[in-house]
């Protein structure tokens, strides 16, 4: 299925890929067929996010962020590849949730975004995932993805 189709289907729009926030490539393509892209945060359009999971957000809602910062993720995919009917799989995610001490909910909230890549590219092709908690991550944002996907060749 064509993944154009496949979002719509889902009710997403794919956000425009969020302006770089540093000295660093948002893709680093490698090998023949992989892509790296650095780690994106919940932002889109005009929607402000900042705070912690436990605190701020619940779980529920860190899922949402995950799902967003993955569309995020997506996009700047997109706008490197050109087309993401050309992603095969993603093979890696990380996925870094800004918690309080006691929130020990991290897997939970890293599924927003696993939920997603399930959806769009089959549960059969799920990436192998690390969900981390830490104290704060950059402008404050909840959740930040970093991801490597596969390309067709």
């Amino acid at each position: 299925m064509n993944i154009y189709d496949k979002l719509k289907e889902l009710q997403l729009t794919l956000p425009p890929a969020p302006p770089k926030g540093g000295l660093y490539s948002p893709c680093q393509k490698f090998g023949d067929n992989l892509a790296y892209i650095s780690g994106c945060g919940p932002v889109i359009g005009a929607k402000t996010c900042s705070g912690k999971l436990g605190k701020e957000y619940t779980t529920k809602e860190g899922q949402d962020l995950s799902r967003d910062s993955m569309l995020n993720v997506l996009s700047v995919l997109e706008a490197n590849v050109g087309d993401l009917n050309k992603v095969k799989r993603a093979i890696k995610i990380l996925v870094f949730v800004a918690s309080e001490d006691d929130f020990t909910e991290q897997p939970a909230v890293a599924n927003g975004a696993s939920a997603l890549l399930a959806e769009l590219f089959g549960a059969e092709n799920l990436p192998a995932r690390s969900a981390i908690g830490v104290n704060v991550l950059p402008g404050n944002i909840p959740v930040e993805i970093e991801a490597i996907f596969e390309l067709e060749e």
